[in-house]
């Protein structure tokens, strides 16, 4: 067998556990869009704003899906206990509210992911810790707004992810037991939430993934190293609701 096919085909016991989901929520940053284009500029141009060089793209890239605190910690060296975060946070919204899609766009092989789920009859949907303000404009943009069956930001509950509000908020909005739901993400904020909801969960190995520890070592029910080996783990969704 390949690498590209071991890659691609989930083990049998993987796809006894996706049998039972009939549903699936996906991470935005990092898991379905490559935003990180856009946050990292939006955080260079505060840099440029204060005369400084822009901080190389290599270092901001796996900060992207830890949003305004990771990457204005890894532009300059800063946390959200720090006073002027606050403020700096809301400059970094700002920026990147006014050019939200520049370079932005899905993930290679994402969009086959997605036609395909739509194709069956499958209904998917977007949990992701990006505030509504920012959320929903970027994903009418990228002409997802009607495909996606609930799209649920970081301030639509009183939690964001790791806490499973989020996504049992969404199972919710879906109409289907979280048991039943499997749950995408680059992060491993993403995994810790799904565990808590009770959702299968796959780490999106082809994303961000800004932990120190490897997508393999964050106790995933699954690891998706490409948007085809994603693709194939949830061709299983939605096959047990005939059983």
């Amino acid at each position: 067998m390949t690498q590209t096919q071991l890659e691609s085909t989930p083990a049998p016991d993987s796809r006894a556990t996706l049998d039972t989901c009939d549903a699936v929520l996906f991470d935005f940053d990092g898991t379905l869009a490559d935003t990180a284009p856009d946050l990292a500029a939006a955080v260079n141009q505060m840099r440029h704003a204060r005369g400084l060089a822009s901080a190389p793209y290599e270092k901001l890239r796996p900060l992207a899906s830890a949003g305004a605190r990771g990457l204005i910690g890894g532009a300059f060296g800063i946390g959200p206990d720090d006073r002027e975060f606050a403020a700096m946070r809301e400059e970094f919204l700002a920026n990147y509210a006014a050019n939200l899609r520049v370079e932005t766009a899905l993930f290679p092989g994402i969009d086959a992911v997605l036609d395909d789920l739509d194709a069956r009859g499958v209904r998917w949907g977007i949990v992701t810790n990006k505030v509504a303000r920012l959320t929903d404009p970027l994903v009418k943009l990228m002409h997802l707004d009607k495909r996606a069956a609930c799209v649920v930001s970081g301030d639509t509950t009183p939690y964001s992810k790791p806490h499973p509000a989020p996504l049992l908020h969404a199972a919710q909005a879906l109409r289907v037991d979280a048991k039943r739901v499997v749950y995408v993400g680059d992060d491993l904020r993403d995994v810790q939430a799904g565990h808590a909801a009770g959702m299968a969960t796959i780490a999106a190995a082809y994303g961000y993934c800004g932990n120190v520890e490897p997508p393999a070592q964050w106790n995933a029910d699954h690891v998706a190293d490409t948007a085809a080996s994603l693709f194939s783990l949830l061709r299983s969704v939605g096959r047990g609701k005939a059983n």
